[in-house]
């Protein structure tokens, strides 16, 4: 999937206004999510999104900061947050209020479905907690 093609179905589903609204959700939501998941995975969905989507993946998940010990545990987890805080970081992202970056997330989610492999979709929704499982496609919800 081209960036374009990406950007313009999360415009669609979100009922974004213009294109850089989409860009700018793609990329918060991509950031959020770099923070909430594994290194490691993060990595794995750049490597199959187009190279604007996936630059958010690779540079949150190689700028944690802290202690090594502190750094280690983020690349093997992710930072620990739940719904609330993940509707907060992409709300002030992207300068909306939750209940948009809501939606714009789950848009983002429907989309991501489609564009990357299957078995890298069950891995991220592994890692999630199930509020925030609750943003995913209908059926991928129902499998979490």
């Amino acid at each position: 999937m081209r960036y374009e093609e990406l950007t313009g179905l999360v415009q669609a589903r979100a009922q974004l206004p213009d294109r850089q609204s989409a860009e700018r959700s793609v990329r918060a939501t991509l950031e959020t999510l770099a923070e909430r998941i594994p290194g490691g995975l993060a990595d794995h969905m750049a490597a199959q999104l187009p190279l604007e989507a996936g630059e958010p993946l690779r540079r949150i998940a190689a700028s944690h900061e802290g202690t090594p010990e502190e750094r280690a545990y983020r690349r093997d987890h992710g930072e620990r947050f739940d719904l609330i805080g993940f509707a907060g970081r992409i709300a002030w992202r992207t300068e909306h209020t939750e209940e948009e970056a809501l939606r714009e997330a789950a848009a983002f989610f429907e989309v991501l479905d489609s564009a990357v492999d299957p078995e890298l979709m069950e891995k991220l929704y592994g890692v999630l907690p199930s509020d925030i499982r609750e943003l995913l496609p209908e059926g991928r919800a129902e499998q979490g």
